[in-house]
């Protein structure tokens, strides 16, 4: 389709390779959290496991979405269509639906079993920085052509609306996955409005209610507003992954791939380090 060309082929994939290029290069100077596995040998990984993924995100889930936009448009179905207002403030309507329904998306992978399995690919990382932000199982993908797509159909969110959020969504989530220091003060003031590393690496924590909290993808405030949000986590306390994979040597991309069909294992209940920890005062400020 000539508008995924000219929007996310010839813009927002050559921004999106330079977002990545930058965060990898300036995480390696700034680094967040002490790294755990040599950092090329991830990235190796995390690339297999993306690829399949990747593939099916341009010839399904794209293609998927801007069809559904197009054929709300001619319906005049969608929630955009049903009301009069200036496209500016329609497309910022849509791009706030499509958030949210995001964020609704990332708490269902993670209550859902049958989600869970194939997002546990992503969770179960034992470190955590802007390779993290590419690999998800192609199974997640294939569930989320089916959600989003009828997202954007109901939302009434027009193509051009659908792949400019996605480019940004795609932005964010290297963006708040990478293992950079930003100075303290300056993140917590983005934290007011957009998820930053030390947001989102308390989501993916090994302790399991600290890993049952931060699911907004760009905008910070979805989780305040549910009460989702949990932000007084000391950076230097976390550690990273999924405290029943934590067997360095077996996460590799082969395995990786097969496991969402294979018996998944429980988070280990009853492990006091991986079930609470004492936390810092204030639940919403974020800690250093």
């Amino acid at each position: 389709m000539k508008i995924i060309r000219r929007i996310y082929d010839f813009k927002g994939s050559p921004l999106l390779a330079a977002i990545f290029v930058t965060l990898l290069v300036v995480e390696g100077k700034r680094q967040l959290r002490k790294r755990r596995q040599p950092r090329l040998n991830r990235i190796v990984t995390n690339a297999l496991v993306s690829a399949p993924a990747f593939t099916l995100l341009r010839l399904l889930l794209l293609p998927v979405m801007v069809k559904l936009a197009v054929k709300s448009r001619q319906l005049q179905w969608g929630l955009n269509h049903r009301y009069n207002a200036h496209p500016v403030v329609k497309s910022l309507v849509a791009f706030l639906l499509l958030d949210y329904s995001n964020y609704i998306w990332h708490i269902l992978n993670h209550k859902l079993p049958f989600l869970w399995r194939f997002h546990l690919v992503h969770h179960c990382d034992p470190d955590l920085d802007v390779s993290t932000a590419i690999r998800f199982h192609f199974g997640e993908m294939i569930g989320s052509v089916l959600y989003r797509g009828a997202v954007v159909f109901i939302s009434g969110a027009t193509p051009t609306n659908v792949l400019v959020y996605e480019i940004l969504f795609e932005s964010a989530t290297q963006f708040h996955h990478s293992n950079w220091r930003l100075p303290y003060r300056l993140e917590k003031a983005l934290n007011k409005v957009v998820v930053t590393p030390r947001m989102h690496g308390i989501h993916h924590s090994i302790v399991r209610r600290e890993t049952d909290s931060n699911y907004s993808v760009i905008f910070s405030w979805w989780d305040r507003l549910h009460n989702t949000a949990r932000l007084n986590v000391s950076n230097n306390a976390i550690v990273t992954g999924v405290p029943a994979y934590n067997n360095y040597s077996e996460l590799t991309a082969g395995y990786l791939l097969k496991l969402p069909f294979t018996k998944i294992r429980p988070w280990q209940p009853g492990d006091p380090n991986t079930e609470a920890r004492s936390t810092l005062p204030g639940k919403n400020n974020l800690a250093e």
